[in-house]
């Protein structure tokens, strides 16, 4: 759960979806990140199903298609983007088309969709050139929906986390410290940047923000297989990682080998207006 900070080493105007290299990192290992990724709550799939007009969802920031496969599962057509063709190519071999770009730079070529979601990818994307380029996708009271699975770490894992990580990544850009605090609030910003996006894009209704409290439990070994997927790790060294891998792991045998973990998925959402 590690952020951007909000001043310091960051990239030029110290927004997310800048930091291209981050962004476009999760291929180097697709198959671990589907594996050990979070899948999101039936109930927001079923919320954001049942209140569109029609089963045609876009998937931005697809990734391996963890979300996709959840909507074709509610019985939509799904249609994923994603910038990594390395994570296109396990989308597509699980079963999701899908097709290579950034979404600020995808054409839909006259195509348009029910509902436009991004799971776990939002803030990767420009907010407002983002919201443009959904509103565009979007057929009139089409639901646009970003959401995130928000995690709260025990603090004896936060700490040990945040330690490590610093003494890998010195000059990382990332704020460590995150992992310590309260889960939710470290959230908050990219939730306040996509409900402006919409706004200052124009074609949608007042934004809302949905969410969902859920648990799920880690074993030391599914915890640490999970790790390098994050953000502040998929680029580092096998060399460097392994001693983050090592403290972490000390600190989940110190609670017993298992946690579990509280979850908040929480999401921002608007339809799109129905012109005049």
């Amino acid at each position: 759960m590690p952020t951007l900070p909000s001043g310091g080493s960051r990239p030029p105007a110290g927004e997310p979806h800048e930091y291209r290299r981050a962004a476009e990192s999760f291929g180097s290992d697709a198959e671990r990140y589907d594996r050990t990724r979070p899948r999101y709550p039936d109930a927001l799939v079923e919320r954001i199903v049942s209140g569109g007009p029609g089963p045609g969802v876009l998937d931005v920031g697809c990734g391996t298609g963890i979300a996709s496969r959840q909507f074709r599962a509610a019985g939509c057509t799904v249609l994923g983007v994603d910038p990594d063709a390395r994570m296109a190519e396990t989308a597509r071999r699980l079963g999701t088309e899908v097709e290579v770009a950034t979404f600020e730079a995808w054409d839909p070529a006259g195509r348009t969709f029910d509902a436009v979601v991004a799971g776990q990818s939002w803030h990767w994307v420009d907010p407002v050139a983002g919201a443009v380029a959904a509103r565009r996708a979007l057929r009139p009271g089409g639901r646009f929906a970003a959401f995130w699975n928000v995690f709260q770490l025990p603090p004896e894992v936060a700490r040990a986390s945040a330690a490590a990580c610093r003494r890998a990544m010195p000059d990382s850009p990332f704020d460590f410290e995150a992992m310590t605090r309260r889960a939710v609030d470290v959230y908050r910003p990219m939730l306040v940047k996509a409900a402006d996006g919409l706004r200052e894009a124009g074609g949608f209704d007042e934004p809302a923000e949905w969410s969902f409290d859920w648990e799920w439990s880690y074993t030391r070994d599914a915890w640490l297989d999970m790790m390098p997927t994050q953000g502040a790790l998929t680029r580092l060294p096998a060399e460097a990682l392994a001693p983050v891998l090592r403290e972490v792991g000390a600190a989940v045998d110190a609670l017993g080998g298992r946690f579990t973990m509280a979850y908040r998925t929480v999401a921002v959402t608007a339809l799109r207006t129905v012109p005049a």
